[in-house]
């Protein structure tokens, strides 16, 4: 038991004689013994920021279980998730089938990581993930999505010999310096330039500025999100088809960005399942294909640039990562593919996102401040803008004004804190809600979607309550401009 005299300021003791009776292993023993030090913890050894931005919007509720699309806080109060860990969660938080596949593994004894030799797991799951892409013939395993787009600006170097690397306004790909590069959102870069050279930025669904940057010749590769996730911005429906033409007129590579709109997201394998004869020449993938439980990415790509890459034995692992391919991210994708087949999850994303895209234009019609709704299967966003209204524009023009896209604060907190449901913005300064939960929702979930927006939402046209917290926040968002 810690000794109370050396405790850090602010963290309690571990109490009580199950603590101390407890095996040092028995995690679950452990997280219950110091949950009072959750926000103090994080504050004192991780980040501070992060636990003040939880504790001024009231997220701080802690939460401590979470079982398919729902989440429980230590009060015990039910949440719908709506965030689903930025899309990891597609089949659900702690599937059964998922945890039974890594205890299998655990139970194996397999030999793990060898490095000296190739692991079966891997070649199984490589195998299942070039089924939904056929015309892909090899694929390389990395540890995320961020470390995937690495490897995939890496090929396309080494594949076409040349240095540019392009990408759309408002997109993501990643944190770590390359994919960074390629952020279409300047508060990610700031303070930490210099960062890839020829790294160029081009509008979003624009044709004619894709085919000016790729005339130069000199690009090796085309970077896209089929939808952006900062947004939930669809592109044309021809926008696709014909970048990847333009990319093959100009020797460019095509590659589709799809981290967080794969398996399944759209109500499609991949969201370039939309559009027909789209095929690219490399596929980034993640997030749901950990099952929830073990991070891993994945670059389908074309034999020919692998083979670029790989192209003399002395050569073998002149790209790699210590835990890409382990044994237990593996089987986390494994069975992530087959519990998606075995309850249809595909399906089951095309129908309930179409269901709920029905009910948001049904609210549009009769709420002002919805400006716009747009999605795919369960990747929606609703886009909140300017009321005509002139008390409401009033108000508006003033949150606008202290900071843009504040007011998708104002339905997303009573969302939590009155209907237990967890959502956000989609993305910094953006006035879009995005929903992005789990692929299992059933149509009580859907309705408990339904009716919290619609309420939280009609609230906003008539709550002084609503405008209140929106002064708040206004305020604290000018206070944090003026010490930056």
């Amino acid at each position: 038991m810690t000794d109370l005299s050396t405790a850090p300021s602010g963290l309690s003791a571990s109490t009580g004689a199950s603590a101390s009776a407890a095996s040092p292993y028995d995690l679950a023993a452990l997280v219950a013994a110091r949950e009072d030090d959750r926000f103090a913890l994080h504050s004192r050894y991780l980040n501070d920021m992060w636990v003040r931005v939880l504790k001024t919007i009231g997220y701080d509720v802690s939460f401590t279980r979470g079982l398919g699309p729902y989440l429980w806080d230590r009060k015990g109060d039910r949440y719908l998730d709506l965030l689903s860990g930025w899309g990891v969660f597609a089949v659900g938080r702690n599937h059964p089938a998922v945890r039974e596949a890594l205890v299998s593994v655990l139970d194996g004894e397999f030999a793990n990581l060898v490095q000296l030799d190739v692991s079966t797991l891997a070649g199984i799951l490589a195998e299942r993930l070039i089924a939904h892409a056929p015309y892909l013939e090899k694929v390389f395993f990395a540890n995320s999505g961020a470390e995937s787009v690495e490897a995939a600006i890496k090929f396309a170097r080494a594949a076409t010999g040349r240095p540019a690397i392009l990408h759309c306004d408002h997109s993501f790909h990643g944190l770590t310096y390359g994919p960074l590069s390629m952020n279409g959102d300047e508060i990610f870069k700031k303070g930490f330039g210099p960062l890839l050279p020829d790294a160029r930025q081009i509008p979003f669904n624009d044709l004619p500025a894709l085919d000016a940057a790729l005339a130069s010749r000199d690009v090796a590769a085309f970077f896209v999100e089929p939808i952006q996730g900062k947004g939930v911005n669809i592109p044309d429906d021809d926008y696709l088809i014909s970048a990847q033409a333009l990319c093959r007129k100009y020797g460019t590579l095509f590659v589709a960005d799809e981290i967080q709109t794969g398996l399944g997201r759209t109500g499609r394998f991949f969201a370039i399942d939309h559009h027909p004869g789209v095929e690219p020449d490399m596929i980034v993938i993640a997030k749901a294909l950990s099952g929830g439980h073990v991070p891993v990415g994945a670059v389908l790509t074309r034999k020919w640039i692998f083979d670029k890459v790989f192209d003399r034995m002395d050569r073998a692992v002149v790209h790699g990562s210590t835990f890409s391919k382990n044994d237990m991210a593996m089987a986390a994708g494994i069975a992530t593919l087959q519990v998606m087949k075995d309850e249809r999850l595909v399906e089951n994303s095309a129908a309930k996102g179409e269901r709920l895209l029905h009910a948001f234009r049904l609210m549009a019609q009769r709420h002002e401040l919805i400006s716009d709704v747009r999605g795919r299967g369960l990747m929606i966003g609703v886009e909140f803008g300017s009321p005509k209204s002139l008390m409401l524009k009033a108000t508006w023009n003033l949150l606008e004004t202290a900071s843009s896209g504040l007011f998708g604060q104002l339905i997303c907190i009573p969302l939590f804190k009155d209907h237990k449901v967890l959502t956000q913005v989609a993305g910094h300064a953006n006035p879009t809600i995005k929903l992005l939960p789990p692929l299992t929702l059933n149509d009580a979930d859907c309705d408990w979607i339904e009716t919290s927006f619609d309420a939280v939402i009609a609230d906003a046209h008539k709550s002084s309550a609503v405008w209140s917290l929106g002064k708040t926040l206004a305020e604290h968002a000018i206070k944090a401009r003026r010490s930056g």
